[in-house]
């Protein structure tokens, strides 16, 4: 097959991985920056230019999209949808889980547990926002951040309405959540193909920190799951409509909880963790879903 992988980055060791492993298989593989691609929209032949080129067809395209060019990112992998190609996680799925609030209420609407959360954009809401998640500690968190970045542990009362207050001046929207002590800077964090969990690790938190995030310094180990954790995972990537995803749970004293569902997660700390050859499977995937195609006319270069 000939594969794309969509990524500012191809040196990071999640591309690296899969390009290795889908060349091991046979496959022609080509790492594409979205930010260099430019469009041509139309019904008779859309096309994706690349470096002033226009792409050929693939059969299939992996997206790996940051953060930061989640909008341009997204619209790259429309395109390609548009002239047929398999796409592993749509636009659709990588926008729904990118967005933390709508994320949220997708969860939500499925009766998937998870702390308890609230959003407002307004000063006067801070109070009952507040009270709304149990009360100090809590997490405040920016919408968009990722990683661990804009992500902060109130611990009183006064410290919360200083930090909403902080975040609102800068017209960031937050979501303000409950914050789970019993999970002591641990959280599990779940690696979804399709409808079932390849793997999990425990993370833990540096000393002083409650992020368990490994990009903030924390540690990871491979853990057994739960049979309730592992349906957990699968639904919560099944409701966000992605055939691969990093879920995240807490373990709290009422169940499983979930935390945040990724739609390109990391590779490096999973494959090291537990061994498994995470992105041999995705590839692996690829090939039971998607099928070389004849190359439609209006997308030959």
């Amino acid at each position: 097959m000939k594969m794309a992988i969509l990524s500012h980055d191809g040196s990071l060791y999640s591309c690296k991985r899969l390009r290795e492993a889908a060349e091991q298989r046979g496959h022609s593989v080509q790492v594409i920056n979205p930010l260099a691609c430019y469009m041509n929209i139309n019904v008779a032949s859309p096309c994706v230019h690349y470096r002033g080129e226009p792409l050929g067809h693939f059969d299939a395209v992996i997206p790996r999209i940051g953060t930061k060019i989640t909008f341009y990112g997204t619209a790259v992998l429309r395109q390609f949808e548009m002239s047929g190609t398999y796409l592993l996680n749509t636009s659709v799925a990588v926008m729904q889980a990118r967005d933390k609030l709508r994320s949220l209420q997708i969860m939500a609407r499925a009766g998937i547990n998870m702390p308890v959360t609230g959003f407002a954009s307004s000063p006067d809401d801070t109070d009952d926002l507040i009270a709304m998640v149990g009360g100090a500690p809590l997490v405040v968190k920016l919408v968009e951040g990722t990683q661990g970045v804009g992500v902060v542990l109130a611990e009183t009362r006064q410290a919360a309405e200083s930090v909403i207050d902080a975040f609102r001046g800068l017209h960031a929207h937050i979501l303000v959540q409950e914050f789970i002590k019993e999970a002591e800077g641990r959280d599990i964090r779940c690696l979804v193909i399709g409808d079932e969990v390849v793997a999990a690790i425990e993370r833990k938190a540096k000393a002083g920190e409650f992020r368990s995030n490994l990009h903030r310094g924390g540690t990871a180990t491979a853990v057994e799951i739960t049979a309730e954790e592992r349906a957990l995972a699968v639904k919560a990537a099944r409701v966000h409509g992605l055939d691969v995803a990093g879920v995240d749970i807490l373990r709290s004293l009422r169940g499983p909880l979930i935390m945040e569902v990724n739609a390109s997660p990391g590779l490096e700390g999973v494959e090291t963790a537990t061994g498994i050859r995470i992105a041999d499977m995705m590839i692996e995937w690829i090939e039971q879903h998607a099928s070389p195609q004849d190359v439609p006319k209006s997308v030959q270069p």
